[in-house]
């Protein structure tokens, strides 16, 4: 009466007796009319649900599900393992029994074993078991691996009988696909964004540096010996460099007419926008442009969009400052390090 069998395969066989010594005591009633002996309290302390109906009426009826994947379900129940073979050929069942029955543990093997288990084949299948069974991280493994291999998965048969008999399900899907879109833009556009942050910020950094000591060829009037050797941040001090020297010359600039003129108008002013030493700041114009600024503020609310921008480039370069070493220190290195 101990010994448990498949139909289907009938070498496979399961001794309730050598997991629990005593005779079992219930019968499990499986489809097609098999009867499967096991103990009332193996089953009542493995689930909440099987407990009640072990006390109510002692009659057990599992349906629904294929005869092998019971006695799969059984093994779980007796041993609290479930062998790779069982998660291979019955994950889906068990998923199901595991949260009719309550068997947590079991459920919590389920998401694992599926989750791994999924392919652009069965993934919709996957999907909508997980949702009937209220598995919502094994939902949206499925839901990511839709995603990403959407074209593969809308020729299955799989998501051809969703569209016909779940459109909602259809929907949720494709709405999260359309987000998903739409967040790796705006990731993609704040990257982006961060990105010229940064590079504004090293920009006032540079511009501080050549009016203050100087890098190469351009440096202040009143600084006898001009810096030589290339500072760690040449590449960027190297174009603002060419920017200062055409600004010095050009006669279109008078004229406001001059594209790189203006350009180089805007960093003085986002320098003096951000610049908290503007009494003794050596970078031109610094304290008549920060006077000007301070007085369209007392008479308009000012450009929202450059408020932000000066707030943006602000905080990069305190981050800068935090998570970079100093300039002096770079440069007592050398930019190019020799052994």
């Amino acid at each position: 009466m101990g010994t448990l069998f498949s139909p289907n395969n009938p070498s496979t066989q399961f001794h309730a007796t050598d997991f629990f010594p005593h005779e079992p005591d219930l019968f499990l009633h499986t489809p097609r009319g098999k009867r499967i002996p096991v103990h009332a309290t193996i089953l009542a302390s493995a689930s909440p649900i099987l407990e009640n109906m072990v006390t109510s009426n002692r009659i057990v009826k599992i349906n629904g599900v294929p005869y092998d994947a019971v006695t799969a379900f059984l093994r779980f129940l007796y041993t609290s393992r479930c062998s790779e073979e069982d998660m291979e050929n019955y994950g889906l069942h068990l998923l199901v029994l595991s949260h009719v029955y309550s068997v947590i543990r079991l459920k919590q093997m389920c998401v694992v074993g599926l989750s791994q288990r999924a392919t652009t084949d069965n993934v919709v299948d996957v999907l909508q078991l997980a949702k009937l069974c209220d598995a919502p991280d094994l939902y949206l493994k499925c839901v990511k691996l839709i995603t990403n291999n959407f074209k593969a998965v809308e020729e299955t048969e799989g998501w051809k009988f969703l569209q016909n008999n779940d459109p909602w399900l259809e929907f949720d899907i494709l709405r999260f696909i359309n987000e998903h879109k739409s967040r790796k833009k705006r990731a993609k556009r704040q990257r982006e964004e961060q990105k010229l942050y940064v590079q504004l910020s090293e920009a006032m950094e540079c511009l501080e540096h050549i009016c203050t000591e100087g890098c190469t060829n351009v440096a202040p009037y009143d600084v006898k010996k001009q810096r030589k050797r290339p500072c760690s941040k040449f590449s960027t001090c190297e174009g603002l460099q060419v920017l200062i020297r055409h600004f010095a010359t050009c006669k279109r600039n008078l004229k406001g007419g001059c594209l790189r003129c203006k350009r180089m108008w805007q960093l003085f002013r986002l320098h003096s926008s951000i610049c908290l030493h503007q009494d003794s700041c050596k970078v031109p114009l610094c304290r008549q442009i920060q006077l000007k600024i301070i007085e369209k503020e007392n008479k308009e609310l000012g450009d929202a969009r450059w408020k932000v921008l000066v707030s943006k480039v602000a905080s990069a370069k305190a981050m800068s400052s935090l998570t970079l070493p100093k300039r002096k220190q770079d440069e007592e290195i050398g930019p190019y390090k020799t052994n």
